[in-house]
């Protein structure tokens, strides 16, 4: 659909021209109407199909028309962290660029006292859009810095990766500041029952939207090793002797995962920095400055702070843990073949990972290719997609092939199935996704039946480290 069929202001259709935006995508062709008929909305798709542009246009619209007070603050848009506060705010200069009595500011933390004061000044002057990371926000309305009575838009941006960090009271707080009468716009990746249970208590009546997520790009070569905890590092490491990497980068679960592998990697004399929310803003953007100008090679992140990156020329993107969802994976590995260019991904599949990587290859709809662990980091688990608590004896990961116990020399034959071919992706940016009110098909598990194997006087696998659920 062209931005012209959907009743958008002159200057922001003007501001479209000058970017060269023509078409819509699917989030924002179904979006845009109800927004700008007043109507509370949640909208659930990936990250990267155009979400921003989905609520930024229809309110840049609204308050085009000078229906709205001048000394207020009119809008406010709730940003889980402060690269992605950035990023919308870049996005709302393009957008605003043939309104410039439209005002905004930015509110995030990570600054000195002087940004502090800029903040709390244009607040109090009347900014009419205000983007925050919420903990900002609410240092700001402690002190009185803000008034937010008349509001008339509240937009929550990457609401899952808000109630992940743990900031539900205080979205919930900055709600109570609001009007009675004003306009909810919840935007999600994913939809678990806490953002349920969240949209329940803030939205009135909403228009839900949600689209099928796309699978990833036919370019990108996917590929896991199946291995133990301990074993990752050293995986990681043999990949990089093999071949230097450039244009990497590695998804952890935890920033204290972030941290090690980093320093680990650093030690071993490659090229690389580490991305977590431990780092004061300066030392962020120099992280970033580093990577995108070539002189890192290697970026460590996790995967709330990785919401801010957006650079299109990744060549390697690792996961060094199992994502939660499909959604997650297909968001990480996202990241590396863009414009038509290849690209690799590589997942470490722990023995308590096993099941979370099988419900992701039924989405998929094809089995990941398993790659041999290097055979001097030891012995590896069986792949049947169930958690593993005991060591298998005398098992290794070696293309799915198995030594039959008590057997020398003798591979055990390996199964006949056929390769499976990935499906076309749908392309939402380029308006092929399709949308659903009731989410996507759920795929029946099928597992292998694993083996017997004879039991050897070996020790238990002891887990290298307990899974932290680290707080970013």
């Amino acid at each position: 659909m062209d931005f012209y069929n959907l009743n958008l202001s002159d200057p922001v259709l003007d501001a479209l021209d000058d970017m060269n935006f023509r078409e819509t995508t699917p989030i924002q062709e179904h979006a845009i109407p109800p927004i700008i008929e007043g109507r509370d909305l949640l909208g659930v798709a990936q990250t990267g199909t155009g979400k921003t542009a989905a609520y930024l246009l229809p309110v840049l619209s609204e308050l085009s028309y000078g229906d709205y007070p001048t000394d207020a603050i009119n809008c406010v848009i709730m940003s889980p962290t402060r690269e992605l506060a950035q990023q919308i705010d870049q996005a709302l200069q393009g957008f605003s660029y043939h309104l410039p009595y439209i005002s905004s500011v930015a509110v995030y933390g990570g600054n000195d006292g002087i940004r502090y004061e800029q903040e709390k000044r244009s607040m109090q002057q009347g900014a009419d859009i205000v983007i925050a990371t919420p903990g900002r926000l609410i240092s700001h309305l402690s002190l009185g810095n803000i008034d937010l009575s008349r509001v008339s838009f509240f937009i929550l941006d990457e609401a899952d990766r808000m109630l992940d960090m743990g900031f539900s009271d205080d979205i919930l707080q900055i709600a109570k500041h609001l009007p009675a009468k004003h306009q909810t716009i919840m935007f999600s990746a994913t939809m678990p029952e806490k953002i349920r249970q969240l949209a329940k208590t803030l939205l009135n009546d909403p228009v839900e939207i949600r689209l099928a997520v796309s699978r990833p790009a036919d370019k990108i070569h996917q590929m896991a090793y199946v291995c133990y905890e301990a074993q990752k590092i050293g995986i990681v490491k043999e990949l990089f002797k093999e071949k230097k990497p450039e244009r990497v980068i590695i998804f952890t679960g935890s920033k204290v995962k972030a941290k090690d592998l980093a320093i680990s990697l650093t030690r071993a004399k490659f090229n690389c920095r580490a991305m977590h929310s431990d780092l004061s803003q300066q030392e962020r953007d120099e992280v970033m400055y580093l990577f995108r100008s070539g002189q890192t090679d290697i970026l460590v992140a996790t995967d709330i702070v990785a919401r801010g990156i957006d650079i299109d020329d990744i060549t390697l993107v690792i996961n060094f843990d199992v994502p939660h969802d499909a959604e997650d994976y297909v968001h990480r590995i996202g990241r590396t073949a863009r414009a038509g260019a290849g690209g690799s991904a590589i997942t470490l599949v722990s023995e308590k990972d096993q099941p979370e990587f099988k419900k992701i290859e039924h989405f998929l709809k094809k089995e990941v290719e398993k790659m041999p662990v290097p055979e001097h980091l030891g012995e590896t688990p069986e792949y049947n997609g169930k958690a593993q608590d005991r060591k298998p004896s005398r098992s290794r990961n070696r293309n799915n092939t198995r030594r039959k116990s008590g057997t020398k020399g003798q591979a055990a034959p390996q199964p006949n199935t056929p390769k499976s071919q990935a499906e076309p992706q749908n392309n939402a940016s380029n308006g092929q996704a399709e949308t659903k009110i009731n989410g996507g098909e759920k795929a029946k598990a099928k597992h292998r039946k694993p083996r017997n194997k004879k039991n050897h006087d070996k020790p238990k696998a002891q887990s290298s480290e307990t899974q932290k659920k680290a707080s970013e």
